[in-house]
């Protein structure tokens, strides 16, 4: 039987008759093409004399189009010939794509031949419609304890990992990215430096690399490039979804997101309107957010996004619209960290808003006591600190001083460190009623 498919894709990628436009000028991230009209999303590429360069349509003035370019203007002259992209703004995406380390363009990145995809999905999908989701009812085993014990998550929910330099984000990302209960893992790592993407495929990922999908832009790529990561990551995963799946969707980072579309913003002279922020950019953060979670159908996106704060400052403004959006926070404590424990997760700022759905009554009540325990000795911690604190003053302070090692030991996991949903509710247990 006659292999077709090398045909099919050949005539796919066939370019027919089109428009051409001219390149006028070259500013900075800003290329603006004369003599096509293109909407906003759109994607052309300039022809150069060895390789095209593809570009995407920000706006419009003057007759003309203002574009950013997805990678370096190097060697683009005024006139070069400009046409609609084949595809337009879309990711190849199919089986092939597991086990992969690629670019936002779908292109490999792990020295192996390009996946061979039978199908593409656009970048730009609408959210699901929000009476046609099934709610959040099945509870998403993490195998991190002080998840799956003091903030259970559940299948479809979109929860943010807000944390600053060093505390420890990254092997938190590695512990849900191999033990999380999911059919297919899809990484999206957006801005990071270039030695941490194979740090983190060799050691974070490890044999997890199997079922993993990993969408790699590093820093030193041009701002849409590192935007398309994010949404070409998101399209993948909602692919993935709609055959049924159980997606578990990891974005390092949310913020450098933001930060490659302010960049791009800038550059066709949007107006800042906090800390250099642009209103595309709180605009586009609930379209990226929204579409995962739970559709109609059988499959679902559980989506974890890391969130950057300058010096622990929860009141950044993409931390702040973040949190306003998603299902959920995770804050990792600098404190804690520096006392060596490990994952460093500040219970008492942290929530999943579905606790209550996907967890036994039983389990949702250790949770709370044991949030209450810690609440109590963070009230008397200066004294307790400095032996100020009486004992029999305050009872609840009392099985507070007792409780608390307990609960830091429960939380304490190493990256190689297995624990079953089931086992962390009995540690739980033991470590909030003292073995009772």
């Amino acid at each position: 039987m006659i292999d077709l498919e090398p045909y099919i894709r050949r005539a796919e990628n066939a370019r027919g008759p089109s428009a051409v436009g001219r390149v006028h000028d070259v500013v900075g991230l800003l290329v603006e093409v004369a003599g096509l009209t293109e909407p906003t999303g759109g994607r052309l590429e300039i022809e150069l004399h060895d390789k095209t360069l593809p570009i995407e349509v920000l706006g419009f003035k003057n007759g003309r189009l203002l574009c950013a370019p997805l990678g370096s203007t190097q060697g683009v002259e005024p006139g070069a010939p400009v046409r609609s992209r084949p595809h337009g703004a879309s990711v190849p995406v199919g089986e092939a794509l597991l086990g992969r380390v690629l670019d936002s363009f779908g292109a490999p990145l792990d020295d192996k031949p390009p996946p061979m995809c039978p199908h593409r999905a656009p970048l730009y999908n609408k959210p699901p419609p929000s009476f046609s989701r099934k709610p959040i009812e099945a509870p998403l085993e993490t195998g991190v304890r002080v998840l799956d014990g003091l903030l259970p998550l559940g299948r479809g929910q979109r929860v943010g990992l807000f944390a600053g330099t060093g505390v420890g984000k990254s092997t938190l990302l590695a512990m849900l990215c191999r033990r999380a209960s999911a059919d297919v893992v899809v990484v999206s790592l957006v801005g990071e430096r270039g030695r941490e993407v194979g740090d983190f495929v060799r050691g974070a990922l490890g044999p997890g690399l199997a079922r993993s999908i990993v969408i790699a832009a590093t820093s030193d790529t041009a701002p849409l490039v590192r935007v398309q990561g994010a949404l070409a990551a998101t399209a993948i995963a909602e692919h993935f979804r709609e055959r049924g799946a159980h997606v578990l969707l990891v974005m390092d980072s949310v913020t450098r997101f933001a930060m490659a579309l302010r960049e791009a913003s800038l550059a066709a002279g949007e107006p800042p309107v906090t800390k250099g922020y642009t209103p595309s950019v709180f605009a586009a953060l609930p379209t990226l957010l929204e579409r995962p979670g739970n559709d109609a159908g059988e499959g679902s996106i559980t989506a974890i996004y890391t969130v950057l704060v300058e010096g622990d400052d929860m009141n950044d403004p993409i931390a702040d619209a973040v949190r306003g959006i998603l299902d959920g926070h995770i804050v990792l404590s600098r404190s804690l960290g520096e006392r060596g424990v490990y994952p460093a997760v500040d219970v008492l700022r942290s929530v999943s808003r579905v606790a209550r759905e996907v967890t036994t009554p039983e389990h949702y009540q250790l949770a709370l006591e044991a949030r209450g325990l810690l609440g109590a000795y963070r009230e008397a911690s200066d004294l307790i600190k400095i032996g100020a604190y009486v004992a029999g003053s305050d009872p609840r302070v009392d099985a507070a001083i007792g409780a608390v090692p307990r609960i830091e030991t429960f939380i304490r996991q190493g990256l190689d460190e297995t624990a079953t949903r089931a086992s962390a509710v009995n540690m739980l247990r033991s470590a909030v009623r003292g073995g009772k």
